[in-house]
């Protein structure tokens, strides 16, 4: 039997402290501290403020060291750029370069540079390979050398799976055991959906990559010791619904009560009657209830997952005796405090989708249609037709006829379309053998993506059973819908084989389209030229459905502008009726041939039929023959040939990979912090603005700063590949930085990636805005509302920031991992005091701004003085609160950014 040494609960608990009473999640960052205590960096105090955990919150700081790193590509590359970057100032300061490498393991998942291209057809997975290696060959030859030349990292190559579901399936150990010590397994990660294996017991959260490859370096990770919220479930799902409205139910009622920067913690009868996977679906999505982990302790049911999904039994074993010898083992019968409980009746669930801009925007399915006609009404000033008129011209459309179809004909007047003014818009589309109707609410993608959903058989296979039993009822998708399958590893594709699912999706066109993350991220692909060329005539209010965790503006398509989450077995049943403006539980989905007509619950298995289906499907050995070659790759990547030896070598000509500047010639003393003197607003922006409308991730044409820049360099606009592609490259994502085509500058003249150089009152891309005021040196702020940066963790939006020249942010509140990542990056985070915002204190965005008090005696939270001055020389004085919630935050700012700190202590070192 193996001894191991670890950081023992129950002796501080035989001590007289009060352990049982801490969540489980507390007591996890807890036992980090206990073992990595030194009594420097980690010191008594951070022990003393979890010991003394208090439910009411505190302001205190706690470090984090994680036991690994997980990342994606999107943000991997960058991250590598960055150790390469660091690897060359090294060597320049006459140092070896192999002493840059991470501190602790680091696993990179190549799973979002696949793009839908090809769909629909059998050749669609080997098509949309091929020109993925075709994009991306740069960037893979960068993170092979990674691969090859860095310790303490491995790369998965492309076609293997989602790196969450990959985490969850099989990289995650639920502990681990290193250096004689067992521990609990701990991660952050490069994407913000990171939490996923909170599902299965594991402390994991998603952090910029700015932070992440601080922690690869040693760093801790501090943070302000978190409140937790416990989450109360009691009852099962009903029949009928899934565990994807479970949490869109879920995601509401977090975001009502706001969770952002807190734990959260499940518990309560209900969590008996949830699997794994279930689990794991609720904790993918923290970032969207705004919380930073949605942790469920480890328990039978943990173990189980694990032996099914084919850990070994040593380790299962070792799962099991450490959680139980140290306070960490849910029975079910804790009496733990929270900070509040919050309680959700699983038996009250119901078919539900959000949308059509936010994940927590919840829409019983029933009462799409009605939502719909609001929406269109409201936002967008068009007359709305009745269901019923719709749904039969498109019936029509196809094959029908009478006065629907004539009446469609005499609104076209001899033209592909009329667009009549706030009113309803449709076109007709001709195309060789077939012809149809698209308008608003026209469902265009219909996507089976994301880990989210994907991870979980019983969705999945629910998914596969709704396509059996619609076939057999002789209904098929509609002509207008992109479908796609990408599956979040290939054990999904080996049991839906098994079960023969995957030949019934495949009837309905739902081909497997590649293993990665897809319309979830923007890589949803082009749309039909017929379809794109409709939606742009007509201005058509168009919709994509899709099992993921993100529909923000322009992230699934810039031509959708309406985007609906829902469980995989509704995106089925949507694509049946290619439209969303229906009431899907009590309208008919569609006529059979002999025009009978077939309703949801006609198709819709029971929980029974899944779980026959599983038991018969989903085998152990899927899991030991998928991922005992998870880091081999296929053919492709095996024939890739990249560079070798300590230093990258750089191509001058790449447009997918330039070496970092934040490090070149890195100055050895620091320059004191400044004050910060008329500045001028680069952007005014309102609430909620995301990451993705700082740093989008999706395709861009040739009008664009970052077009243009590929267009200067011999790029043609079809090889311009996305901004997430080619993160690698900082001239192309500083200027993406700021140019979501949906983002709005109030001082802007425009919507879009614009601002206005107000010395000339000149309107001008956000980039080239930028680029006039640096030839003045003037400083650069953006003002904001509530929840800035919230939604993906990207370290483009602040890198992208900073490179533009701006000095400041001041915002009403902002999402946790974008505070930090602009500290990160040298840019002061500052806030509105309550009550008070850019609006309320009478600002346009067209003063010249002042900011002191940053360089006297700098403390976190500290009170900041502003001073912004009209053109007729009048001023606006208020104060804002500097967001440093710790000292080593004002640190890595003295220090121009997180990573020139830890630059200059290995060159001290």
């Amino acid at each position: 039997m193996t001894k191991y040494k670890f950081a023992s609960l129950q002796e501080l608990q035989e001590k007289g402290h009060n352990i049982h009473r801490l969540p489980f999640s507390i007591r996890i960052l807890l036992e980090n501290v206990l073992r990595n205590h030194d009594g420097y960096v980690i010191t008594d105090e951070h022990l003393d403020t979890l010991i003394n955990w208090d439910p009411k919150g505190t302001d205190k700081d706690i470090p984090f060291k994680p036991a690994r790193v997980l990342m994606q590509d999107f943000t991997g590359v960058p991250a590598v750029v960055d150790i390469a970057s660091l690897r060359d100032e090294f060597i320049r300061q006459g140092k070896d370069g192999n002493k840059i490498n991470p501190a602790i393991p680091v696993d990179l998942v190549i799973d979002h540079s696949v793009q839908v291209d090809y769909y629909g057809t059998d050749y669609a997975y080997q098509n949309n390979v091929e020109k993925e290696y075709e994009r991306n060959s740069e960037r893979y030859e960068l993170l092979k050398w990674a691969q090859k030349e860095l310790n303490n990292f491995t790369v998965v190559p492309p076609g293997m799976g989602i790196c969450h579901q990959v985490n969850l399936e099989y990289l995650a150990k639920g502990i681990i055991e290193r250096d004689g010590w067992a521990f609990p397994d701990t991660l952050v990660g490069t994407d913000s959906h990171t939490p996923m294996v909170n599902g299965i017991g594991v402390i994991a959260w998603g952090v910029g990559g700015i932070e992440a490859e601080a922690a690869m370096l040693g760093q801790p990770i501090y943070f302000t010791c978190p409140e937790v919220i416990g989450l109360k479930l009691t009852g099962k799902i009903p029949q009928g619904a899934t565990a994807t409205d479970m949490v869109l139910s879920i995601t509401k009622l977090l975001r009502q009560h706001g969770v952002v920067g807190k734990f959260v913690e499940v518990f309560g009868d209900g969590l008996d009657n949830l699997s794994v996977t279930d689990r794991a679906t609720i904790s993918n999505m923290s970032p969207e209830f705004g919380c930073t982990v949605t942790y469920f302790p480890i328990d039978d049911r943990t173990l189980d997952y694990m032996r099914a999904t084919n850990r070994e039994e040593k380790q299962v074993q070792l799962v099991e005796e450490y959680c139980k010898n140290n306070m960490l083992w849910r029975t079910g019968k804790e009496n733990i405090e929270y900070t509040t409980v919050l309680e959700l009746d699983l038996n009250t669930l119901e078919p539900t989708v959000s949308g059509p801009k936010r994940p927590q925007d919840k829409i019983l399915a029933k009462d799409l249609g009605k939502s719909f006609s609001t929406l269109l009404q409201d936002e967008y000033k068009r007359t709305y037709v009745t269901t019923k008129e719709r749904r039969e011209h498109a019936w029509l459309s196809e094959g029908g006829s009478g006065t629907e179809f004539q009446y469609e004909e005499r609104k076209e007047s001899n033209q592909q379309v009329e667009v009549v003014q706030d009113s309803l818009r449709s076109v007709r589309i001709k195309q060789k053998n077939k012809e149809y109707v698209l308008s608003d609410g026209s469902i265009v993608i219909a996507a089976i993506t994301s880990c989210t959903n994907t991870s979980n058989p019983e969705v999945m296979i629910g998914a596969g059973l709704v396509a059996r039993k619609a076939i057999q009822r002789g209904l098929r998708t509609k002509s207008w819908v992109k479908t796609s399958l990408a599956p979040g590893s290939k054990v999904v594709t080996q049991y839906l084989q098994r079960s023969g699912l995957l030949e019934d999706l495949e009837a309905l066109r739902f081909h497997t389209v590649g293993y990665g993350c897809t319309s979830c991220i923007g890589n949803s692909g082009p749309l039909p030229l017929p379809v794109a060329e409709a939606v742009k005539k007509g201005d058509l209010i168009v919709a994509s459905v899709l099992s993921g965790n993100r529909n923000f503006e322009a992230r699934v398509h810039p031509q959708v502008k309406m985007n609906f989450l829902m469980s995989p077995m509704l995106v089925v049943a949507y694509a049946l009726v290619g439209r969303v403006d229906i009431d899907l539980i009590n309208e008919p989905l569609d006529y059979d041939p002999n025009g009978e007509p077939v309703y949801l619950k006609d198709i819709w298995p029971t929980h029974e039929e899944i779980r026959e289906v599983i038991n018969q499907s989903l085998k152990r050995e899927d899991f030991d023959q998928v991922y005992s070659v998870i880091f081999d790759g296929e053919k492709d990547w095996q024939e890739l040939q990249a560079p070798t030896g300590q230093k990258f070598d750089w191509d001058k000509d790449s447009t997918y990979i330039r070496q970092a500047p934040f490090f070149e010639n890195l100055p050895s003393e620091l320059k004191p912090i400044s004050d910060i003197h008329k500045a001028k607003v680069l952007l005014y922006l309102g609430d909620s603005v995301t990451t993705d409308h700082i740093s989008p991730a999706g395709a861009f044409n040739e009008e664009s700063a970052a077009g243009k820049y590929l267009l200067s360099q011999g790029v043609s606009p079809k090889d311009f590949n996305s901004y997430g592609s080619r993160r690698g490259n900082h001239e192309v994502m500083m200027r993406g930085t700021f140019a979501n085509v949906r983002i709005k500058n109030k001082i802007a003249q425009r919507e879009g990636g614009y601002s206005t150089y107000l010395p000339t009152n000149e309107s001008l891309t956000v980039f080239d805005t930028a680029m006039k005021y640096k030839e003045d040196n003037t400083p650069l702020i953006v003002i904001a509302g509530k929840e800035y940066g919230s939604g993906s963790s990207r370290d483009w939006a602040a890198k992208g920031t900073y490179l533009l020249g701006v000095k400041a942010v001041i915002a009403e509140s902002f999402e946790r991992i974008h505070r930090s990542n602009l500290i990160g990056m040298g840019i002061v985070p500052l806030q509105f005091l309550e009550n008070q915002n850019a609006e309320t204190l009478g600002l346009t965005g067209k003063e010249t701004f002042t900011i002191t008090g940053l360089e006297d005696d700098i403390k976190p939270h500290k009170i900041i003085d502003v001073t912004a001055t009209l053109e007729n020389g009048k001023s606006i004085q208020f104060q804002v609160k500097a967001r440093f919630d710790s000292l080593i935050e004002i640190e890595y700012y003295r220090n121009d950014g997180i990573l020139q700190y830890v630059l200059r202590d290995y060159l001290k070192k």
